[in-house]
């Protein structure tokens, strides 16, 4: 075969992948999806209960700074909206939060001064991915009672 006629037969080839080929990458795509999608869904719910955990640790903080500066905490009726703004009469009073923050799923943390599960301080708690009390696994409550 002459020069020419081996160029023209390259390029007269088109480059590019049979059906057989991208049907087997489908399918290796599809397996490693199954494998790897539930560890990384079950971990978004790992990952929302440690974030409700911290942030009823931050709250709690600001609770305590609360009462080193007011003598008192919150009364259940002030609720966290005493940590960012004054809920009246406190002379020491001082912003402790920009804001309340919602829980991972998008509820807000509850607040009971003084607690049922902590007497003689207050209780603050997520009432987990369902949003009511109780539950178990994911919809556990979270609160500062735990640890």
């Amino acid at each position: 075969m002459n020069p020419v006629t081996q160029k023209r037969i390259l390029n007269t080839r088109q480059g590019g992948f049979t059906l057989i080929e991208i049907m087997v990458v489908v399918v290796i795509i599809g397996l490693l999806a199954t494998l790897i999608l539930p560890n990384v869904l079950g971990r978004q719910e790992q990952a929302f209960q440690v974030k409700a955990k911290a942030d009823v640790r931050a709250i709690s903080s600001q609770l305590s700074l609360y009462k080193l500066d007011n003598f008192s905490y919150p009364t259940t009726s002030e609720g966290l909206n005493a940590l960012v703004t004054n809920p009246g009469g406190k002379k020491n009073w001082r912003g402790y939060l920009d804001n309340v923050p919602m829980d991972p799923w998008e509820n807000q943390y509850q607040y009971m001064q003084p607690g049922q599960k902590n007497p003689t301080t207050y209780d603050i708690w997520s009432f987990g991915a369902d949003g009511v009390a109780g539950g178990e696994g994911a919809n556990a409550d979270i609160g500062n009672w735990e640890d």
